[in-house]
């Protein structure tokens, strides 16, 4: 998995991921992340269109930041996810707990409403 993160007017970092994200390569999206948390107010938008497969681990380290993110007034969401990620949201139930964006702009647009 590669992970970038570009910062959008300074206020919303979005973080693009690339490849599948598993137990080998989750080691890579806990230091971006805890990169992030850094921020007084984290605000992220991850970008899911590159990547191909999540499993659990993935999942976990996304709901633990949410929680992190949560306490200090921040958000995150997602945008661009394919099918296959939709409907693993959906079906383990993240569809509630997270915003899932077709697109990043939507993602950044609803959260400065």
């Amino acid at each position: 998995m590669q992970a970038t993160v570009t910062d959008h007017r300074a206020e919303v970092a979005v973080l693009h991921l690339r490849g599948e994200l598993d137990a080998d390569t989750s080691g890579r999206l806990h230091a971006v992340l805890s990169d992030l948390l850094e921020r007084p107010v984290p605000r992220i938008v991850v970008d899911l269109s590159g990547l191909k497969f999540c499993d659990s681990v993935g999942l976990s380290a996304f709901i633990i930041s949410k929680q992190v993110i949560a306490s200090r007034g921040g958000w995150l969401s997602f945008a661009g996810a394919n099918q296959f990620l939709t409907q693993l949201m959906e079906t383990v139930g993240l569809g509630r707990y997270f915003a899932i964006f077709p697109e990043i702009d939507d993602a950044i647009a609803a959260a400065q409403i």
